[in-house]
C-alpha cells in the first residue's frame, strides 16, 4: 500500500498543524504517512499549488491559516476538487468570536512570538539566579537594571518579579567591610537602582529573621546602629553612583518593581 501524503499548510512555520497531524497519527501505528509542510502561504496560487498535489497524490490537508478569505478559498477549492482538508484553527478562532464578542487579529505568526515573549522571560529569571547577591560581578554590564542596597531590601524578590517582565536583573548586597565590586561604577547611573530602608524598619525585619532561623535576635545582623552604619554606608556609594533611591521602607514588591519599570521606560 502506497504511503499517504498529508500536507500542512500554514501561513506562518506549520508547526501547530504539524504537531496535531503527529497526534492523530500516533494513533494509526500501523500506517505509514508522509507529512510535508507547506509554510507561509499567504496567496490563491501558492493554494492551488498544494491542491493540485494533493489531488495528485490523493493526499489530505492539514491547515491553520488565520485570514477568513484564504482559509474560505482553500476549503471551497479542496471541495470542488474532491480533496480532504481539516482546517485546525478555523472553528476554534470562530467559537471564540463569538463567545468573547470580539474580532479576531487574523494575523499570521502570532503564536510564535508568544513563544519568543516566553523564551525571553526564561532567560531573563536564569539570567536572575545567575547574577543574584553579587556573585558574578560581570553580570552588572549585562543587566538591564542593577539593583543595590543592605541585606533585607527585597533584592532578591525584585529581581524576580523584574525578571517575570523580561528584564535581565542584577543585584549586589551593599556592606561596610566589602568593597563594592569595580563594574558597579562603571555601568550607566541609569541602569542603577538603590533601595532604601528605615533604621528601624529593617530592624523589625532582621530581628523577626533572626527568631524564624531559631537565632539569638541580639546578633550584630540585628543591632540598631550596625544597621544605621550599612544604611549610611549605601547612601555613599549610591551617591558616588548616581542612582536613583527608591524608599522601600513601606512598599511591597510589586509597587517598587512598577516604579523601577516606569523609571525604566522614561530613561531609555
Amino acid at each position: 500500500m502506497a504511503e499517504s501524503v498529508v500536507y500542512v499548510v500554514s501561513d506562518s512555520v506549520g508547526e501547530t498543524a504539524e504537531l496535531v497531524t503527529k497526534a492523530a497519527m500516533s494513533q494509526f501505528s500501523e500506517h505509514d504517512a508522509v507529512i510535508k509542510r507547506v509554510p507561509y502561504v499567504e496567496e490563491h496560487e501558492n493554494i492551488d499549488e498544494v491542491l493540485s498535489l494533493a489531488k495528485m497524490n490523493n493526499g489530505i490537508i492539514v491547515f491553520t491559516l488565520v485570514k477568513p478569505e484564504i482559509r474560505e478559498y482553500l476549503l471551497a477549492k479542496a471541495t470542488a476538487l474532491d480533496v480532504h482538508a481539516i482546517d485546525v484553527l478555523g472553528p476554534l478562532i470562530h467559537t471564540f468570536e463569538k463567545t468573547f464578542d470580539k474580532k479576531p487579529l487574523n494575523e499570521p505568526g502570532l503564536a510564535r512570538k508568544l513563544d519568543a515573549d516566553y523564551f525571553k522571560r526564561v532567560e531573563a529569571i536564569e539570567f536572575a539566579v545567575k547574577y543574584d547577591d553579587g556573585r558574578d560581578p560581570r553580570g552588572l554590564l549585562k543587566a538591564d537594571i542593577v539593583l543595590i542596597g543592605v541585606s533585607r531590601t527585597s533584592k532578591t524578590p525584585l529581581s524576580q518579579y523584574l525578571a517575570h517582565k523580561r528584564y535581565k536583573v542584577a543585584n549586589v548586597p551593599v556592606v561596610p567591610e566589602v568593597d563594592p565590586p569595580e563594574e558597579l561604577f562603571k555601568i550607566d547611573s541609569k541602569k542603577c537602582i538603590g533601595l532604601k530602608i528605615s533604621a528601624e524598619k529593617l530592624y523589625e525585619i532582621r530581628r523577626e529573621r533572626l527568631l524564624t532561623l531559631g537565632l539569638d535576635d541580639s546578633a550584630i545582623y540585628a543591632n540598631i546602629e550596625r544597621i544605621r552604619r550599612e544604611i549610611e554606608h549605601f547612601e555613599r556609594i549610591a551617591e558616588r553612583i548616581g542612582c536613583k533611591i527608591i524608599d522601600v521602607t513601606n512598599k511591597a514588591v510589586e509597587e517598587t518593581a512598577n516604579i523601577i519599570i516606569n523609571f525604566k521606560l522614561n530613561n531609555q
